[in-house]
């Protein structure tokens, strides 16, 4: 089997830092830690774990978060599934949910599971001492992250942002998976407690092409809305509407990104300011044992 390094490599220096991980769940299947971390890093710095887009370029994302990193006090961490590990969308956007034969697989081998688990590493290593950590996925890492938070892969989660989705898991029973939550382990009150959760939906407002090789346009796809701008919208406005039903609260919000595309660096850029903010406040006092 093979065994994950230290990962207190990943802030060893200041800026950029790369390494191999193995998570327990998938030892024989490579991930890699990209990692930008602030020159005033402590164990104390909130943690924000990043998700590539389709490229599956951990590295570029984590490059786009360098400077805000930096700017905003942040450990972020681009975790990079590279495809000879998770092959196609059944891996990484749709979690590994089931198998191309529709098998479903267990819940512990969900690529969900692979967030939490990491963090409890960094904790375990002393890289972290926060409670909880952010989450950031931009095209394809904005559908594993709504769709990861959805199935409740978010107890520790403070700040989440899934930016220009090109397709979402609506939030309708009806609908089966993996372009709604029907036919899953989702119920009525699970899915009312998803609504409370504060998720930020992001929407580059030139994100409106729909001639590219990457944009789902079968006829699922193309009920959620004409674009991506136009589904991220409807996603939100589904919730809302969802929540009357069930007489209870949704927390979701959608932001405009004026004049952003398709583009992870930009998205970036307009995330960042959100989630910092969103982390510093989720924890702004030492813990316990640290206040004396």
């Amino acid at each position: 089997m093979n065994q994950s390094p230290d990962p207190r490599e990943l802030v060893a220096l200041p800026g950029a830092n790369s390494l191999v991980w193995h998570d327990s769940a998938f030892p024989e299947q490579t991930l890699y830690l990209h990692t930008a971390r602030p020159r005033q890093y402590t164990p104390r710095t909130p943690v924000l774990f990043v998700h590539h887009g389709v490229g599956r370029n951990g590295a570029a994302y984590r490059d786009y978060w360098l400077p805000l990193a930096e700017e905003h006090n942040l450990l972020a961490i681009a975790i990079e599934f590279p495809e000879e590990s998770f092959p196609d969308y059944l891996r990484y956007h749709f979690g590994n949910l089931h198998n191309e034969d529709g098998t479903p697989n267990p819940r512990e081998k969900w690529t969900y599971g692979i967030v939490p688990r990491l963090f409890d590493a960094l904790r375990e290593a002393g890289v972290t001492d926060r409670e909880r950590y952010g989450v950031f996925g931009h095209s394809a890492g904005g559908q594993f992250v709504h769709r990861m938070l959805s199935f409740g892969f978010r107890d520790r989660v403070a700040a989440a942002v899934s930016a220009n989705a090109g397709t979402y898991a609506m939030p309708d029973l009806t609908v089966p998976w993996p372009f709604g939550l029907g036919e899953t382990e989702v119920t009525p009150g699970s899915l009312a407690a998803l609504l409370a959760f504060p998720i930020t939906v992001m929407a580059g407002t030139n994100d409106t092409k729909t001639s590219g090789r990457y944009f789902p346009k079968g006829p699922r796809s193309m009920r959620q809305g004409e674009t991506r701008y136009h589904r991220a919208h409807n996603y939100v406005r589904l919730g809302q509407a969802t929540a009357e039903s069930l007489g209870s609260h949704c927390a979701w919000t959608v932001i405009d990104v004026p004049d952003v595309g398709h583009d992870g660096h930009g998205m970036s850029i307009a995330a960042a300011p959100v989630i910092a903010a969103a982390l510093q406040a989720s924890e702004p006092f030492p813990p316990h044992g640290d206040r004396g």
